[in-house]
């Protein structure tokens, strides 16, 4: 199997969809392979499963995806400044991962969206580490050698690429936006890459 970067997100309105390809483009312009996934809407009241494929759009990631990826892209949405509940189900069951050591010494990276510049971004992104933390992941963001960071009026933070959708999210991604999100999957993928011939 070849080495991949897997690009795993959740999306309510679409702007953390579209950070996921594009950091998955970033990830393939670099030279690797790339599989993009996402996770199942929850409800609070179970009456039955979801499908185990969505009837459109980016398929649902599987523990062996997961498991067998060599670099990780996470995003979620903010929610009051935490990851979506969501991402945080589907963490919650990875514990046979977490038990065999699947995801030691693999890099990953976070991103997310928000309604409002100061809509929880930067804690969102935190919230996202502990699991990969506990995985024993290597954690990377985004260093201001590229100058989209330091000039943004809009989303972009060291911990990972981050987006401001408006409150009602109809902003499209502005361009900083866009590059940081490139820019963090071409980051990923060159250092995934050396680990892997390593």
């Amino acid at each position: 199997m070849q080495p991949y970067v897997l690009v795993l997100y959740y999306s309510k309105y679409g702007s953390t969809k579209e950070m996921a390809h594009l950091i998955a483009n970033g990830v393939e312009a670099a030279g690797m392979n790339v599989k993009i996934r996402t996770v199942p809407n929850l409800s609070t009241v179970v009456k039955e499963a979801e499908a185990s494929i969505p009837e459109e759009g980016d398929i649902y990631c599987t523990l062996d995806e997961l498991a067998q990826c060599s670099g990780l892209a996470l995003g979620s949405p903010t929610r009051f400044g935490n990851m979506a509940s969501e991402m945080k189900y589907f963490w919650d069951q990875t514990t046979s991962l977490w038990l065999n050591g699947a995801l030691h010494d693999k890099p990953a990276c976070v991103f997310t969206s928000s309604g409002s510049m100061h809509g929880g971004q930067e804690s969102t992104l935190l919230s996202m580490l502990p699991p990969l933390f506990h995985h024993g992941m290597m954690i990377m963001g985004l260093n201001n050698a590229h100058p989209a960071l330091s000039n943004t009026k809009t989303g972009g933070t060291p911990y990972g690429a981050s987006h401001v959708s408006g409150a009602r999210h109809d902003q499209s991604l502005s361009q900083d936006e866009k590059v940081l999100c490139e820019v963090q999957g071409k980051r990923l993928a060159t250092i995934t890459q050396k680990l892997v011939q390593a």
